[in-house]
């Protein structure tokens, strides 16, 4: 003899031990991006250290720099998106059977992980526009 409520766990075990490592998962790969996000940017702004202290001396402003940089990492984030989208709908017919509240083609869910992919690409830019904008122009034409 068991309670209802044990035998409730019992049988939507499997379910949740899918659904915790499926957020496993998600977070890791939303870890995965932030972190190549930013490496790449990083690079690509010590790459460009010259043309930032040309800019810096030229006269543009911090906030110019910044945005240049943040703009490079919204476009990863739309390239993202846009190759994201489409593969998560041909990939929800996999895994249709194993959501539970959602339908496969939830709208909502698809919004806010597009949002959040572009959140945490600017989170990750931030960094490396910040370093970008306080170069010193005649450090930066030095630096080579």
């Amino acid at each position: 003899m068991k309670t209802q409520s044990a035998q409730i766990d019992e049988t939507l075990f499997t379910e949740r031990i899918f659904a915790r490592l499926s957020s496993l998962f998600a977070t890791v790969a939303l870890a995965l991006a932030c972190i190549g996000i930013y490496g790449l940017l990083a690079y690509a702004v010590t790459r460009r250290t010259a043309e930032t202290g040309i800019r810096v001396a030229l006269g543009a402003q911090r906030g110019q720099v910044v945005w240049m940089i943040l703009r490079e990492a919204l476009v990863l984030a739309a390239l993202g998106v846009a190759i994201g989208v489409p593969v998560s709908f041909t990939a929800s017919r996999v895994v249709k059977t194993t959501l539970f509240g959602l339908e496969p083609h939830d709208p909502a869910t698809v919004a806010v992980a597009a949002v959040v992919l572009v959140g945490v690409a600017v989170a990750a830019g931030f960094i490396p526009a910040r370093r970008a904008a306080r170069v010193e122009p005649m450090v930066a034409l030095r630096y080579e």
